[in-house]
């Protein structure tokens, strides 16, 4: 009967992690940049409304102060 080759097993199994490992990182980074770019769509679109909203009230405002 042959002998059992640890070190291929033990090598096969770092590899089948190791390529686990990648693959949950590249979802991550996957859904990170999916979740940032709808963010950033969203926040971008509320940032150009409420800044032109407040730069004319503040500029609405001030002159009645002054």
């Amino acid at each position: 009967m042959a002998k059992p080759n640890y070190q291929f097993e033990k090598r096969q199994r770092d590899l089948a992690k190791k390529s686990k490992q990648e693959e949950k990182r590249r979802q991550k980074l996957a859904a990170k940049a999916a979740g940032e770019s709808g963010a950033e769509t969203g926040d971008d679109a509320d940032a150009d409304a409420s800044p032109g909203d407040s730069a004319a009230a503040g500029a609405d405002e001030t002159p009645s102060n002054a």
